[in-house]
């Protein structure tokens, strides 16, 4: 299918607003031709996720970009880095690789992006207009983008983010088509017990069982008892992007073009109809555990996606002025950072032990300490990657489980909650 560039996007090319630019172009329309677009279309604003480190490619392209003098055309975001800025001895990096991912954060600077340096840049600010269209990295950054805010964009990696980026442009396929948004699976909650709807961890569980059994598909979730939030719908979107390859969620009643299931759906039946039963999200929270929830735990680790605000009140609530036993790392942006900085409570937090993670996270960047151990989390997306990326092994709890465990020192899951004690189901909501 050949590609129909207008007068001004092959001029572009051809070099008219810069040796960058031209790049940018050329590597965007290339990757619209293997995409099978007709056409680019214009976007409103970029979240860029490759700033983060992962080798000198990203780096060459970078500085050829801004050699060429390339800018970027719309706001563009920055993702996490590889280097927490605020903080120089967070990373355990060597001088050549901390140089280098240092190089990269500033290039992407000078190319013009906010330097919000975060997985989470809608809590940053960073909310585009529902129906307009957007190219955006960092598959829960997709997710909450496309599901939450309406907005539209696929999953843009590292490389074609930024090209999208310089030249204000994204391919015209995929997410960024209307009749690609409609529900094709339908997700029936209403049968599952109540008090399970209430669950600290009910949605971040349910978007792990989710990824797994609807893949990439776009399906639309009915029948929750209980509204979520923000946090939640980004803890669901981010689970389920990692179990699966989720881009776009719909919640009955809750986002945005979901007034209902039915409108979801386009009017239409669903191709298939799921009822998760609560075995299966029992199955689902215990698989994201790797080890037995039982024994002394090493470290624990919140905010993958980046904690907000509110989660920072909420842990501070948990610790209750309590010390911690083990290291518990709160990753975050800067921006929820100052904020909870001017309202105290990232003295209080620090003085009970909690060490804040800044413009990056434990899981891209090696800030745990070497030679392994157990981790304990509340966030399904840190239990998916930290085993493969981080060398330890992981235990899933809530953030309630995770803060006593912490004071404690080895791995404590309440009763009734998810999982129960030592791994057990605990009844309550399972019955």
């Amino acid at each position: 299918m050949a590609l129909d560039l207008t007068a001004e996007e092959r001029a572009m090319a051809a070099g008219e607003a810069g040796a960058g630019a031209a790049l940018a172009l050329r590597v965007l329309a290339e990757a619209a031709r293997l995409l099978g677009a007709e056409r680019l279309l214009p976007i409103a604003s970029a979240h860029i996720d490759g700033c983060l480190y992962h080798g000198e490619g990203g780096v060459a392209f970078a500085r050829a970009l801004r050699d060429g003098g390339a800018r970027v055309a719309v706001p563009a975001t920055t993702n996490v880095g590889a280097l927490d800025l605020t903080c120089a001895g967070t990373a355990r990096l060597d001088a050549q690789t901390r140089a280098l991912a240092g190089e990269l954060m500033a290039l992407h600077l000078e190319l013009g992006c906010r330097p919000t340096w975060t997985c989470a840049p809608y809590q940053a600010g960073h909310r585009p207009a529902a129906g307009s269209d957007v190219a955006w990295g960092e598959s829960n950054a997709v997710a909450f983008v496309n599901s939450v805010l309406g907005a539209r964009s696929n999953r843009y990696g590292d490389f074609l983010d930024l090209a999208c980026a310089v030249a204000g442009r994204a391919p015209a396929c995929g997410l960024h088509l209307p009749e690609n948004r409609r529900a094709r699976v339908k997700v029936d909650l209403s049968a599952l017990p109540p008090a399970l709807h209430a669950e600290a961890a009910f949605w971040p569980v349910l978007g792990a069982w989710y990824g797994r059994a609807l893949g990439e598909a776009v399906g639309v979730i009915d029948g929750a008892a209980v509204r979520p939030g923000e946090d939640a719908l980004k803890a669901f979107g981010a689970a389920a992007a990692s179990s699966g390859a989720v881009a776009l969620f719909h919640v009955a009643g809750v986002t945005p073009e979901a007034p209902d299931a039915a409108t979801a759906l386009g009017g239409r039946a669903p191709e298939r109809l799921l009822r998760p039963s609560p075995a299966e999200l029992l199955a689902a929270y215990e698989g994201l555990s790797s080890v037995p929830a039982q024994g002394t735990v090493d470290a624990v680790a919140l905010g993958s996606p980046h904690l907000s605000p509110a989660e920072f009140r909420d842990l501070a609530r948990l610790l209750a002025g309590r010390r911690l036993k083990v290291p518990l790392y709160a990753c975050s942006g800067r921006h929820a950072v100052a904020e909870i900085e001017a309202e105290g409570l990232r003295a209080e937090l620090e003085a009970a032990g909690v060490r804040l993670v800044v413009d990056t996270c434990i899981v891209v960047t090696p800030v745990l300490p070497a030679g392994g151990g157990v981790l304990m989390t509340g966030s399904a997306k840190f239990a998916h990657y930290a085993p493969g990326n981080t060398g330890w092994e992981v235990v899933f709890g809530t953030p309630a489980d995770c803060v006593e465990s912490a004071v404690a020192g080895r791995v404590t899951r309440a009763p009734g909650a998810w999982g129960g004690t030592g791994g057990g189901t605990g009844g309550g909501a399972w019955s």
